[in-house]
């Protein structure tokens, strides 16, 4: 399964007076991360919520390693862990520009019908992509 890079900038205003990294923004950073995974593989996660599939975030887990700094560019390897099924399982490794290993992660997120809130199996075009 293939494994994608995102290049993100740590903006200012994500920082505490430390100039670190608040922990609370590292959800978000792997939100974009697994976005452009999606994309990458040909997925639209727009679409997909369009064709009435919501994917909310079920776990996530973080070890936090070494601190990432104001104006540091971080590089985000998003792989997914194995083919799923109900969920999808992501595994994430954040770098800094001296390729430090800052933090792991991973998120397990749930396929659900938008309509009835229940899961539902992984659709079949996404395991096609895959």
């Amino acid at each position: 399964m293939t494994e994608h890079v995102s290049i993100l900038k740590v903006r200012y205003a994500e920082t505490d007076q430390m100039g670190v990294v608040h922990h609370g923004n590292y959800a978000q950073y792997l939100e974009i991360a697994r976005i452009e995974w999606l994309e990458k593989i040909g997925i639209s996660y727009k679409s997909m919520e369009k064709n009435g599939i919501m994917l909310p975030v079920y776990e996530m887990n973080f070890k936090f390693i070494k601190s990432a700094f104001f104006d540091d560019n971080l590089k985000i390897y998003t792989s997914l862990r194995k083919t799923p099924d109900v969920k999808i399982i992501f595994d994430y490794k954040i770098y800094n520009q001296e390729d430090e290993l800052l933090t792991t992660a991973s998120t397990i997120l749930v396929f659900m019908d938008a309509k009835t809130r229940r899961p539902i199996r992984c659709p079949e075009y996404v395991l096609e992509k895959l």
